[in-house]
């Protein structure tokens, strides 16, 4: 396999890295993070100057064309420095969503709004009860004169609190857990009846809690096929696994340098404390887990637009656990090796431990995807 980044590609992973570079310092997250919303409406503006925002997207839609590597390169820059936005919430789950299955006249009304970055969007699916099942869902679609009445509840949607579409599962026909009869909407997320309560994560992201009361919307928005949406559904999950798997090797990759530096300058008993050799082996199992991460994110890179259905789900499980490893040990190891510190607030490594973390838990984690790749040879 040729794992050459292309002069775009290349192109494309400078132009992040540098805006990055000088935009998002520890301190200037910091300053992000108390902003109203827990994310900054300038750096957005500024994904949408360089193309960001409408990477994934066809070029008929105003958008670059992108695929997996290149939603790869920019997911780990951006787990390289924390970023804060919107843009798994907007690109990835939702983004996803709206072009696997949003029709022409959709597509045509949504992407150039997300691509300039005027609208926001999240994906609201998960239930309370549902933990990782993508099936069970009970919010309920009823058909009405001219469109549909949406009742239930979402849980932990990302970023749901300042998106102005909502892309909303709900069940038009089935049985809890049956596959067949989930829908996809796509919402107004000031519509009459629904209410939106807003909270911050561990990891500092944002997320709310979405109610659904006799929510109407008409035919158009049906997103893709009325009762076909669940294939949709685990697509846009793998997207946002490939995506956070690229993300978390953005943040080992911090986490492994932060460690190596600290390593280099703490001083015991007058030497560094790197000149330990334990502490070396520590260090480079940390680096062989940063570069297995590594190679899984590229796998989910390749495999996300695979047309196996089969052979992608046995991929991104794999990668999901892999990732989900790896992040934790590395992670772990930055903490405990930098001592105290790495517990405070006002040092970066427990904000990146803290993030790895968070990451593992979402579409599924380490036990979870074990167990379904288990199933998989029993």
């Amino acid at each position: 396999m040729d794992f050459d980044f292309t002069d775009e590609q290349r192109l494309l992973q400078g132009s992040v890295d540098r805006l990055t570079a000088d935009r998002y310092t520890f301190e200037k997250r910091r300053a992000y993070l108390a902003e109203p919303e827990g994310w900054s409406r300038a750096m957005w503006a500024h994904y949408a100057e360089l193309g960001l925002l409408g990477l994934p997207f066809g070029e008929g839609y105003g958008g670059f064309g992108g695929g997996g590597t290149e939603l790869m390169l920019v997911m780990e820059a951006f787990g390289r420095v924390l970023v804060l936005e919107p843009y798994l919430a907007t690109v990835v789950l939702a983004g996803t969503a709206l072009r696997l299955a949003g029709s022409e006249a959709q597509q045509q009304a949504l992407v150039p709004r997300v691509a300039e970055g005027e609208l926001l969007l999240a994906f609201a699916h998960g239930e309370r009860q549902a933990r990782y099942d993508l099936s069970d869902v009970l919010t309920t679609a009823r058909p009405k004169a001219g469109g549909w009445v949406l009742d239930g509840a979402k849980s932990v949607v990302a970023h749901g609190d300042c998106a102005g579409q909502l892309v909303v599962s709900a069940r038009a026909a089935g049985e809890r857990n049956d596959t067949a009869g989930i829908t996809l909407f796509l919402v107004d997320a000031e519509a009459n009846g629904v209410a939106r309560r807003s909270y911050t994560m561990r990891d500092g992201t944002r997320a709310a809690e979405i109610s659904l009361s006799a929510v109407e919307v008409g035919a158009d928005a049906v997103l893709g096929e009325v009762g076909a949406g669940f294939p949709v559904i685990e697509r846009v999950v793998e997207a946002g696994i490939a995506a956070t798997a690229a993300e978390a090797v953005g943040a080992m990759e911090t986490m492994q340098a932060m460690t190596l530096e600290y390593l280099k300058t703490r001083q015991q008993f007058g030497r560094p404390i790197g000149q330990n050799q334990a502490l070396q082996h520590r260090a480079t199992e940390m680096f062989v887990s940063l570069e297995q991460g590594r190679s899984l994110a590229m796998l989910a890179a390749m495999m996300v637009d695979e047309g196996d259905g089969a052979e992608r789900a046995h991929n991104i499980a794999m990668v999901k656990v892999g990732v989900g490893q790896a992040a934790r040990f590395v992670s772990q190891n930055a903490v405990q090796l930098h001592g105290g510190i790495g517990m405070t607030e006002e040092y970066a490594v427990g904000h990146y431990f803290r993030r790895c973390m968070v990451i593992e838990h979402t579409f599924g984690d380490t036990a979870h995807h074990l167990s379904r790749l288990a199933d998989e040879v029993r």
